[in-house]
This record gives C-alpha cells, sequence and structure tokens, in this order.
C-alpha cells in the first residue's frame, strides 16, 4: 500500500496510523518506553554522563548525592549544615585573630613565650633530686613538707633547647634546703655578678628566667 504522505510535500502533522510500524514502535528510554507524539516527565534507571544542570524544580535532598558529608576532626559535616564546634582536629601553622580559648590548654607547645600559656602556675611537685625539663616552663616546681634536701637541676642548652623568655619558679615548702644548679650553662644572681648553684631556704620562692641561649637570670625571697 502506497504511503498517503511523504515527508517532502507534507504540510501538516502526519498521523502515526499513515506511518509504517517502525514510527509507532516506542523508544526505551531507561526502562520507561516513549512514543512518538507522547510527553514524558520522569524517566527512571538512567545514568547521565558529562551532565549540566541549568536549573531545577525541586531542590536535590542531600540522599540524592553520592557523598553528601564530610568528617572533620570527629565531627561529621553535612552539606548545607551548620557546626560551631569540632572536635579532635590538629591544626598546624594557624593563626587566630580573635576568639576565646575555653578549655584547658594542656596540648598547647609550652617551650617558647609566643604561644598560649598557662592563667596560673602549674605545679610540679617533686620530692628528691629533680632536672628540670621542657614541659616545666612557665609552672613552679614544689618542694613538698616533710622532703629531704634536694637539687633542681637546668639541664644545659644543648641538652635541653628552653625558648629565651622561658621562666620557671620554684618553691621550697620543706624546712630542708633545696639547691638550684646549672650544668654548662650560666646562672647569675639577680642585682650581682654571682653565679652557680643557689640555695633556696624552708618557704623560699624562686623564678628562673633564660635571657640569652645559654644564660638564665635567678631570683627570689629565702635564696642566697
Amino acid at each position: 500500500m502506497p504511503v498517503p504522505n511523504t515527508f517532502a510535500n507534507a504540510t501538516t502533522s502526519i498521523p502515526l496510523s499513515q506511518l509504517d510500524n517502525n514510527f509507532a514502535t516506542p523508544i526505551t528510554i531507561g526502562n520507561t518506553a516513549v512514543q512518538l507524539g507522547n510527553t514524558v516527565t520522569t524517566l527512571n534507571n538512567m545514568t547521565l554522563a558529562n551532565v549540566t544542570i541549568s536549573s531545577v524544580a525541586t531542590a536535590f535532598p542531600n540522599n540524592y548525592l553520592a557523598n553528601s558529608s564530610v568528617t572533620v576532626g570527629n565531627t561529621a559535616l553535612t552539606l548545607g549544615s551548620t557546626v560551631s564546634s569540632i572536635g579532635n582536629l590538629t591544626l598546624t601553622n594557624v593563626t587566630i585573630s580573635s576568639g576565646t580559648i575555653n578549655a584547658n590548654a594542656t596540648a598547647a607547645t609550652v617551650d617558647s613565650v609566643n604561644v598560649v600559656g598557662y592563667m596560673g602556675i602549674p605545679q610540679n611537685s617533686q620530692n628528691g633530686n629533680y632536672n628540670i625539663v621542657i614541659g616545666d616552663s612557665g609552672k613552679h616546681i614544689y618542694h613538698p613538707a616533710g622532703q629531704a634536701a634536694a637539687t633542681y637541676t637546668i639541664p644545659a642548652n644543648s641538652n635541653v633547647a628552653f625558648t629565651t623568655g622561658t621562666a620557671i619558679t620554684i618553691v621550697n615548702g620543706s624546712a630542708n634546703n633545696v639547691s638550684i644548679a646549672v650544668t654548662t650553662d650560666t646562672m647569675t644572681l639577680a642585682n650581682s655578678a654571682t653565679t652557680g648553684t643557689r640555695t633556696l631556704t624552708a618557704n623560699g620562692v624562686a623564678t628562673c628566667v633564660k635571657v640569652t641561649s645559654t644564660s638564665w637570670i635567678i631570683s627570689g625571697a629565702g635564696l642566697s
């Protein structure tokens, strides 16, 4: 049977009934059958590659995305969410221009005068002879009551490089003397030229301040 119309001279829409069966066969897109002349608004089970979406009728829910969240430290962040606290996070080479630290800064570096320190003077209690360590910076070393005489020693800069400006306080709560010694570096008694080991008597308080890489100044009450 001849085709009543051809595409070359058709001036109006050609009914599907006047076309052969190939034109009436639906096309399957994804798992949706689409026939010529039909309108579809939903296509399922499709994979689109290299697609640009210029606009959407409704917002995509986060669960439509393969990766809609990320964990920073121990805090899960979801796209579109707002968080004000993140825990268990290590920051490197960070400058904090403003704000408040609302926790103990026990993990802060304490071997420098240019970082977070202490509001008070934390205590390190030592009963006997003791070699001062980098973690004692900004603290006081306490010799408790009832303890025998002891020697607290500041190590050489070559062994423990305290930052210039480091301050360490020694408090003697015992009736017995505490000797404050330095190894190969120099420790000078304030307001004098006297150097070497100093003696701190009962209830005496002394502070050692590092003024150069190998020099300390010591001053206090009950100190000789």
